[in-house]
């Protein structure tokens, strides 16, 4: 079998509780973290309220683009 995959898939660091899979996209192979246990890791390790850490989940790991095979975030439906 042919392996299409054009990069490795990228990891969150610190989060590894928070990983539930992987996924694809195309030919992509992409790492799945789910968005409830990153804040429940962000409130839990670093002392932020629930409030602080969907702030800064938002803005410094949801926000932050770092080229292909960048993770993905799952919210709970």
């Amino acid at each position: 079998m042919t392996d299409y995959r054009t990069t490795e898939p990228l990891s969150a660091d610190g989060l590894e509780d928070a990983l539930i899979g992987t996924g694809r996209q195309f030919t992509q192979e992409l790492t799945v973290y789910s968005v409830e246990k990153v804040l429940e890791i962000l409130v839990t390790r670093d002392g932020m309220s629930y409030e602080e850490a969907r702030e800064f989940y938002e803005f410094n790991i949801v926000g932050a683009y770092v080229g292909p095979g960048t993770p993905v975030f799952v919210e709970d439906v």
